[in-house]
């Protein structure tokens, strides 16, 4: 999957679906999978009300059915529960910060390009990249669209991803998104793993190539980390550990607060805090 520099029809576009994105969530939710093909007809009837191009419509939802697991998934999310030396062991927490140390060496000028511009240390940076994707090394294997579509048809998140949905739906009608393209399980994208509506806003080329691509270039991928972190309030210079300023930027990244532990104790390790 190629995510590439959005233009200026992009952004219009982008506008438009995010303005009638809760409007359009009033197709029956379910449980189940049952009712989802009349869910669908509901939905596309609704966002082509609201503005959506049915040709739009009609090529994604040409390739969606209903995703088991990412629905397993979304059920199954027991690390969360976790004490932090349960889930650092489970998520291979020492591992990491060994590999890490590394990474951080062998892409020092990376690192430093992106501190100097978003003011974000590599330490938390490489703590996500290596818990979410161990480094870009598996992304996902799950359809990105059928993934999204699922858990904006399942009742217990229904607003929130609806909202998903329609920035997918802006990432395929800039092209910015392919029909085919797999990630993680609820729909994340790329090696630190994006929602597509955190692609649309935080989204950026680290690489300079004039593309986004936060599948293949890690310097993308990173650089978009960093500038959702500075969007959730990092400030540069500042401490990342709980109860200082840059840990509220954290728990913007993930809800759960032993993830949130996690990526503070990761990164000050690399950071040799």
């Amino acid at each position: 999957m190629r995510l590439s520099s959005f233009s200026a029809a992009a952004l219009l576009t982008a506008a438009v679906f995010s303005m009638t994105a809760g409007s359009a969530a009033a197709a029956q939710c379910s449980s189940t999978s049952a009712g989802f093909d009349q869910w669908i007809d509901e939905f596309k009837q609704e966002a082509s009300r609201q503005g959506v191009s049915p040709s739009v419509l009609n090529k994604v939802f040409s390739t969606v059915s209903y995703n088991t697991a990412t629905i397993r998934a979304d059920r199954g999310m027991k690390s969360y529960k976790l004490s932090f030396d349960q889930f650092m062991q489970k998520r291979g927490g020492a591992a990491i910060i060994s590999r890490g140390k590394g990474m951080k060496k062998n892409n020092a000028a990376l690192f430093a390009r992106i501190e100097q511009r978003y003011g974000v240390p590599a330490g938390p940076l490489i703590a996500i990249w290596g818990m979410e994707t161990g480094f870009g090394s598996f992304l996902g294997k799950e359809h990105t669209l059928s993934a999204v579509a699922t858990l904006a048809f399942d009742c217990r998140r229904t607003e929130y991803f609806t909202d998903q949905l329609y920035a997918a739906l802006e990432l395929v009608a800039s092209n910015e998104l392919s029909l085919t393209a797999v990630g993680a399980a609820h729909g994340e994208i790329g090696q630190t793993q994006f929602l597509p509506r955190n692609v649309v806003r935080y989204g950026v080329d680290g690489d300079g190539d004039g593309r986004i691509d936060l599948v293949r270039s890690k310097a993308d991928a990173l650089a978009s980390t960093a500038n959702f972190l500075k969007g959730h309030g990092w400030q540069a210079g500042a401490g990342y550990q709980q109860g200082q300023p840059n840990f509220a930027a954290i728990q913007g990244w993930n809800a759960a607060t032993v993830y949130q532990q996690a990526i503070a104790y990761i990164g000050a390790q690399i950071d040799g805090q």
